[in-house]
C-alpha cells in the first residue's frame, strides 16, 4: 500500500519541486553515479588500461620509426576505442544488473525526476570518456612527441565527451534485453568486433576490401572520422557522420525505452 501510494504521488511530487530542488535532484543522482564508478576499480581500470596499453604498444613503441604522424592517427583511433567502453559497459552492464536486482523498479517508485537516473549515467560516461582521452593525450605528448594545437586538443576532448552518447544508447538497449550475468559477454561481442571492423585497431586500408566497404555501418567508424579530423589526421568531417551517430543514438534509445516500458 505504501509503495502504491508512493508511485501514485511521485509524478505530482516532482512537478511541485522548485527549480532549485529539481536541479539538486539531478546533481545528486549524477554525483551518486560518478562516485559509484570511481570507487569501482573493476570498471575504471579496464576502461583506462585497455586503450592506454593498445596505444602505448601500437601507437608509440611500434610506430616510433614511422614518425609522429602515425602516432597522431592512432591517438584518434584508440581514443575512440577507449570512449566506446564507458558508454557500452557503464550503461549496459549496470542497467542489466539493476533490472535483475529490482533497483530500477525502486528508483521508479521514488519521488525523483524520471530523467535523473539516465542523466547521472550519461554524465558518468562522459566524464570517463574525457579521462580516457586525457590519458592518451598525456602519452602522446610525453612519449610520442605528438604536436597538437589547443584547438585540436579541445576538439578531441569534445569528440570523446559527446561521441560517447550513441554507445550509451546502444549499451542501454543491450542492458534492457539481457540479464545481468550475460550483459558483459554480449557487450564484449559487440565492442571488440565493432572496433576491429571500424578500423580502430588497424587503419582501414590494411583490412580486406569487403571489410572496408561495410565499415560505415558501424557508429565507431563515423566517430573515428570525426576524431581524425579533430587532430588534423584527416580532412574535416562532414555533417553526415554526426547525423549517423545521432541516428544510432535516437534509434537505440527509443528501442530501449520501449523495452523498459513494457518489461521493466
Amino acid at each position: 500500500m505504501n509503495t502504491a501510494t508512493l508511485v501514485d504521488h511521485s509524478p505530482a511530487d516532482v512537478t511541485r519541486m522548485s527549480p532549485r530542488r529539481l536541479l539538486g535532484a539531478y546533481l545528486a543522482e549524477a554525483r551518486s553515479e560518478c562516485l559509484r564508478y570511481l570507487r569501482n576499480p573493476g570498471f575504471m581500470l579496464p576502461v583506462l588500461l585497455f586503450p592506454s596499453l593498445f596505444y602505448l604498444v601500437f601507437g608509440i613503441l611500434m610506430a616510433k620509426s614511422e614518425g609522429a604522424g602515425v602516432s597522431r592517427y592512432l591517438l584518434a583511433s584508440y581514443g575512440v576505442f577507449g570512449v566506446m567502453s564507458p558508454g557500452l559497459f557503464g550503461f549496459g552492464v549496470s542497467l542489466a544488473f539493476e533490472r535483475d536486482g529490482g533497483l530500477l523498479t525502486l528508483k521508479r517508485a521514488l519521488p525523483m525526476p524520471p530523467g535523473a537516473y539516465l542523466l547521472g549515467k550519461l554524465l558518468m560516461a562522459m566524464g570517463a570518456a574525457v579521462v580516457v582521452v586525457l590519458v592518451l593525450l598525456a602519452l602522446a605528448f610525453a612519449l610520442a612527441h605528438v604536436a597538437l594545437t589547443p584547438q585540436q586538443v579541445g576538439g578531441l576532448l569534445a569528440t570523446g565527451a559527446f561521441g560517447v552518447m550513441p554507445f550509451c544508447a546502444l549499451g542501454m538497449l543491450v542492458g534492457s534485453l539481457v540479464k545481468g550475468q550475460g550483459a558483459p559477454g554480449v557487450l564484449q561481442l559487440i565492442y571488440l568486433p565493432m572496433s576491429f571492423l571500424s578500423g580502430l585497431w588497424f587503419p582501414l586500408p590494411m583490412l580486406p576490401k569487403v571489410l572496408q566497404q561495410i565499415a560505415p555501418l558501424w557508429p565507431s567508424y563515423h566517430l573515428e572520422r570525426i576524431a581524425l579530423a579533430a587532430v588534423g589526421a584527416a580532412p574535416a568531417a562532414g555533417w553526415p557522420h554526426v547525423l549517423v551517430l545521432a541516428g544510432w543514438a535516437v534509434a537505440c534509445l527509443g528501442l530501449a525505452a520501449r523495452r523498459l516500458q513494457r518489461h521493466g
